[in-house]
This record gives C-alpha cells, sequence and structure tokens, in this order.
C-alpha cells in the first residue's frame, strides 16, 4: 500500500489537471459553445499545469557506469552468468557491466519511473572478481540474480526496485528548480523516509533471502567465504592499499602505470592484520537504517563458523576473462591515472616543499602558536609512527581557537574510542564551517561504530541540513530572481582594471555593472558576483555573445553574467539601483 500510494500521489496529480481540463470543456460545450471559445485559455491553464507536471517528473534513467560486455566478448564469463540465472530463475539481462569497484549489483533502471517495467543489468566489479576465486565469485553472482526475484519473489523483488527508484527521483528532483518539481520534492521527503522505514525491514530480509540463494547454488560455506572475503578485502583497500598508494607520491613522480594489477596483487596476499580486522567487522553492531544485516548475522544465517580464508590461488577474473582481463587492466589503470595524474604531480612537488618546510620547524628553538599548529600537521603527514595526538595536544595549549587542531584531536581520539573527541570535532565545526562535511562523517563513523543510533540520527539530520543548505547555494548562484539581493562587490583596483580590460577585448559591451550577490545560509564564505552587461551594436546571438564573455572572464569567486532583456529587465532595474554608476563604459 505504501508503494502504491507514491504512484498515486504521481498519476493523482496528472489525472485531476487533465480531469479539470476535460470537465471545463463539457461543462462549457453544454453550457454555450460560443462560451468555450472565448475562455479557450481558462481551459488550457490546468492542461498547462499538467504538462509542467509531466515535464518535472519525466527524469531520464541512465545504465550503470562501467564497461558492457557484448555479446562476443568474455564467452567463459557470459555462459557462466547465463549458467546461474537460469539455476536461480532470474529475468533476462540487458547487459553485463564490468566496473571499478570492488562490488557487484543487481542494478535496475526504472521505465517511467517504474510504471513500465524496469531493465535489469548485472554489475561485476574487477577488484572483486580479482579477489574471489570462480566459486566464491559463483556464489555472488547467484546472490545478485536473487534480488532480481529469483530469491524472494516477484513483489519482493518489485519492492527492492520500488525503494531504489524513489531514492533516485528524490535526488533529481532536487537538483531541479521549479515550483512544480519543488511541491513533488517536499512530498517524497516525507515518504521516502516512512516507506524506507518499513522496505528497510524487507530489505534486510532480502538480503538473507539473496544469500540463501547462493547458499543453494555454491553452498553456504563457499557464500560465507564469499562474505568474509569481501569485507576484508573493503578494509584492507581502505586501510592499506589506498592510503599506502597516496604515500607513493611522495618518492613517485608519476601515478604507476597499472594500478589495477597492483590493486589485485595487494587483495591476493595475506594480511597480519586480518584476523584483528575480521574480529572487529563482527563485533559490528547493526544501524536501524541499515539496508544489509551485519557480517555476523549474516553468517549466522548461513549456519558458517567465521574463519579467516585464504587468498584463491586462481581468480575468477582469471578463469573466466580470459584475454579481456590485462585489457580492462590496463583500461581502468588508465582512466584512473588521467583521474589523478595532475594532483599526483603537485602533490610530490608540494611533498619537496613540506619535507624541507618541517626540517626549517625542527630547527628552530622556539615555535610561535602557528608554526607549532604546522609542526604538528606535518609531522603527521610525513613521519611514520609519530605521536601526533601528543603533538596536537601541545598546539592546542598554543592555540585553543584553531579549527585544525580541534579536527584533527577529535579524528584521533575517536579512532581511540576516545568520546571526548566529539567535543573537539563540534567546536571545529563552530570555528570553521568548511570541516563540516568531513567531521560529519567521522562522527557518524563513530556513532555507527557503538551502535548509538540517537547519535546516528542527529548526524543523519544535520548532513540533510547542510546539504539543503548547498542545494540552495547551487541554485542561488545559478539563477536570478525578483528576490536577489545585491551588495557593493568589494574588488581591488587591480582585479576591476582586468575585467575592464577583457571587456574590452570582447569589444561588444557598452556598459556594464557589476555586484555581489547575497547567498542564503551557509555557503561556503566564496562570494559570487553578478554582472550585468548592455551591448552595443548589432548581433545574431545573445546567448553566443554572454557565453563568449563568461569564457573570457576570471573573478575570485563564482559569478554569472546577464543582459536586462527579457524576463531580466525587473532583476537589472534592481541591480543598477543597488551599485549605481557602471563599472566599464566603453
Amino acid at each position: 500500500l505504501l508503494a502504491l500510494a507514491g504512484f498515486a500521489v504521481l498519476s493523482g496529480a496528472l489525472l485531476l489537471a487533465l480531469g479539470v481540463s476535460v470537465g471545463l470543456v463539457l461543462l462549457l460545450v453544454a453550457i454555450s459553445p460560443l462560451l468555450l471559445l472565448k475562455l479557450f485559455k481558462v481551459v488550457w491553464i490546468p492542461v498547462a499545469f499538467g504538462w509542467m507536471l509531466l515535464r518535472s517528473l519525466w527524469i531520464r534513467f541512465e545504465a550503470p557506469w562501467g564497461y558492457r560486455l557484448d555479446k562476443h566478448e568474455a564467452p567463459a564469463l557470459q555462459a557462466e552468468v547465463e549458467r546461474l540465472r537460469r539455476q536461480t530463475g532470474a529475468p533476462r539481462l540487458h547487459g553485463i557491466i564490468i566496473n571499478r569497484e570492488l562490488n557487484a549489483a543487481a542494478a535496475t533502471v526504472p521505465r517511467a519511473l517504474g510504471l513500465f517495467g524496469h531493465r535489469h543489468y548485472l554489475v561485476l566489479g574487477l577488484p572483486l572478481m580479482q579477489a574471489l576465486d570462480p566459486q566464491q565469485f559463483a556464489s555472488v553472482i547467484a546472490h545478485e540474480f536473487g534480488h532480481f526475484g529469483g530469491g524472494h519473489g516477484r513483489f519482493g523483488g518489485w519492492v527492492y526496485r520500488v525503494r531504489a527508484s524513489w531514492d533516485r527521483v528524490l535526488a533529481q528532483l532536487q537538483a531541479r528548480r521549479s515550483w512544480t518539481s519543488g511541491a513533488f520534492v517536499r512530498f517524497f521527503r516525507w515518504y521516502a523516509p516512512y516507506f524506507n522505514a518499513y522496505s528497510f525491514v524487507l530489505a534486510r530480509n532480502q538480503e538473507y533471502e539473496a544469500d540463501a540463494m547462493a547458499a543453494r547454488v555454491a553452498g553456504a560455506r563457499v557464500a560465507g567465504e564469499a562474505l568474509i572475503r569481501v569485507n576484508l578485502g573493503s578494509e584492507r583497500l581502505s586501510q592499506d592499499f589506498w592510503p599506502g598508494l597516496q604515500r607513493r607520491d611522495a618518492v613517485e613522480a608519476a601515478p604507476p602505470m597499472l594500478m589495477y594489477r597492483d590493486m589485485a596483487d595487494s587483495l591476493r596476499q595475506p594480511h597480519e592484520d586480518d584476523a584483528r580486522r575480521l574480529q572487529r567487522m563482527l563485533a559490528r553492531p547493526a544501524g536501524h537504517d541499515d539496508t544489509h544485516p551485519t557480517l555476523a548475522q549474516r553468517l549466522s544465517a548461513l549456519a558458517v563458523a567465521p574463519a579467516l580464508v585464504p587468498p584463491p590461488a586462481r581468480s575468477f577474473a582469471e578463469a573466466y576473462l580470459g584475454e579481456l582481463l590485462p585489457r580492462l587492466e590496463q583500461d581502468f589503470s588508465e582512466q584512473w591515472r588521467r583521474q589523478v595524474e595532475l594532483d599526483w604531480r603537485e602533490s610530490h612537488r608540494l611533498h619537496a616543499v613540506d619535507t624541507k618546510r618541517l626540517a626549517e620547524l625542527e630547527a628552530m628553538e622556539v615555535r610561535d602558536a602557528q608554526a607549532t599548529v604546522e609542526h604538528a600537521r606535518l609531522s603527521e603527514a610525513l613521519v611514520p609512527g609519530v605521536d601526533a595526538l601528543a603533538l596536537y595536544r601541545q598546539a592546542l595549549a598554543q592555540a585553543p581557537a584553531d579549527p585544525f587542531v580541534h579536527y584533527r584531536l577529535g579524528v584521533l581520539m575517536l579512532e581511540a574510542g576516545n568520546a571526548a573527541g566529539v567535543a573537539h570535532l563540534r567546536r571545529a565545526i563552530s570555528l570553521d564551517a568548511q570541516c563540516r562535511e568531513s567531521a560529519l562523517q567521522h562522527l557518524s563513523w563513530y556513532y555507527r561504530e557503538r551502535g548509538d543510533a540517537a547519535g546516528q540520527d542527529e548526524i543523519a539530520m544535520e548532513w540533510q541540513q547542510m546539504q539543503d543548505a548547498r542545494l540552495r547555494g547551487h541554485h542561488a548562484r545559478n539563477e536570478l530572481g525578483a528576490k536577489d539581493a545585491f551588495l557593493a562587490h568589494d574588488l581591488d583596483a587591480d582585479t576591476l582594471a582586468e575585467l575592464r580590460g577583457v571587456l574590452d577585448v570582447q569589444g561588444s559591451v557598452s556598459q556594464a555593472w557589476l555586484a555581489r550577490k547575497a547567498l542564503p545560509g551557509d555557503d561556503g564564505g566564496v562570494p559570487h558576483y553578478v554582472l550585468l552587461v548592455a551591448w552595443r551594436g548589432m548581433f545574431y546571438s545573445e546567448d553566443a555573445r554572454l557565453k563568449k564573455l563568461v569564457d573570457a572572464i576570471e573573478l575570485p569567486g563564482t559569478f554569472i553574467v546577464f543582459a536586462g532583456s527579457r524576463q531580466y529587465r525587473a532583476v537589472a532595474r534592481r541591480l543598477r539601483k543597488a551599485v549605481g554608476d557602471p563599472v566599464y563604459r566603453k
């Protein structure tokens, strides 16, 4: 009933709009056909409203990202997937996609918000294929096929997909800016969590049922081994591989060529901390907002005793990808290299600068507050095994209002299980709003590890408030409206001279007025400027002129350029009134 209620709201709004139009037509025809012609605009209003509703809800859902196999690639993999699909009774696939994640997923793409069914994709992560042996990964595929309905029935599978659809609908509606989509955002903000409160219970049951499907296909012991390997692999990547890779930029000027092969080698090696990590994962409490049961709960349901699982002698990727494996490793590694290369090289350069600066700080007999904070930061980053907590406590004594010191103290204390870290992170947020997102993530992790549901709820509420403020700021920076408030720009003479030089070179502007726009709430402190231009001469396309100006102008913040024509005449009048004389005249 809850699932149907969401669809009822969407279809009901459309039917109401169209029904009002049809009713008006019938009423006016009954009174006088001539009256219908005279009041045609009135009849058209609800039709236009219905069209606006359709446009606000017309959301295109893309297929999952990754490398999509064609029908002739990796025939051994496709044959194994088809064997498992038939064995689990899952529906036909629209595609098999391989991505760069240590994960696998049963992905559904809704047609018309799910009203006309879904397209099914099996998403397989290359790192996961390299971390598991063929039997373990077969259990993973069987688990994902269980989510398509083979494990928990057509209705359960439908609810599973509907829940994912509402999340995507809400996210995309929030990115839009119209009164129609705004009304649906308000509804779904109430409806989606309410629906989740019921469907999360079903979702956790579905995970058990999907695990049971994996056990029926591959055996309970193999399914349990796969769960342990997946969870340990995730811990190994976050705690060992990625931090180790980040440290390599200190000595290597360029990122590695085959990072995804390095990742596979790392996942295939045993680690001395694996036993400790497994015990910590088994002790992790369940959260009320989790869509998955804990590792301990899932192993218990499978009746499998938790134990370390040796790395595979031969991975699923080696057994089933064939000649595609080295190509994917190279392609994914090259994609990653392109994404990180500039930052990597800059980090390598900064590491040399920081090393030199740390040596200078070490040589100082007495350090002021700023130098003490800098010494603590650089020591933590550059000196293996340093007691960073002691250094930050020393820094706090000299710089009690430094947000970075409070932030690092809070993080380190929470990682050590010290609840006093909460107060330090709260203090850091109050001193510098820029650290809010990261601090909230650490607080959420801490409350989750403790099983503190009230703390998690508090952080979730703050996170939503932060996202709402960002969304308002995003819209404020990309739109002009009747309620905008304009302030003096406060730019220095050099920046204004550069702007005037650009406008001179462009030659299409006769006058320009510059203002700083007042932004709502916590918007990060980055200024946003509004430049109003008046054109000179004839032109074919105003949009082309505006784009050319935007590409040429540089200002210390974000900015928008507009001409006071058409719907922006009132905004232009208000801006000119607020700032007075133009900053540029031809």
